[in-house]
């Protein structure tokens, strides 16, 4: 466990899980450049829309969110997304920062 934040992100996907929620683990890990959060970042979505954690910051964790709805309701169980300061997409969600990161989500299941 990285610390503490990361326990309580995880005992609050545990409780979602327990309330009978969908919940998608989005993880860091991956980072080039100038990132705002470190490689084992976590955050966690459920199928209300409800989020907690943290995986970049701003427009990024909105199209986060919007990825883990998308995958709440895809017959895949996880799935790797990338915002690349080359990209079209990473300037629309606000990583102009030059870095890039990568993100894995997975679906959490009892």
């Amino acid at each position: 466990m990285n610390n503490t934040f990361d326990e309580k992100i995880l005992d609050e996907a545990q409780q979602w899980i327990e309330q009978n929620k969908k919940v998608i683990l989005a993880t860091v890990i991956q980072t080039w450049g100038s990132s705002p959060r470190p490689v084992g970042s976590l955050m966690i979505v459920n199928d209300s829309g409800d989020f907690s954690g943290s995986v970049s910051g701003g427009c990024v964790e909105g199209e986060v969110v919007r990825q883990c709805l998308d995958l709440l309701n895809d017959k895949n169980d996880f799935k790797k997304i990338d915002f690349k300061v080359s990209n079209e997409s990473a300037w629309n969600v606000g990583l102009a920062c030059g870095g890039e990161i990568a993100i894995f989500l997975e679906k959490l299941k009892k």
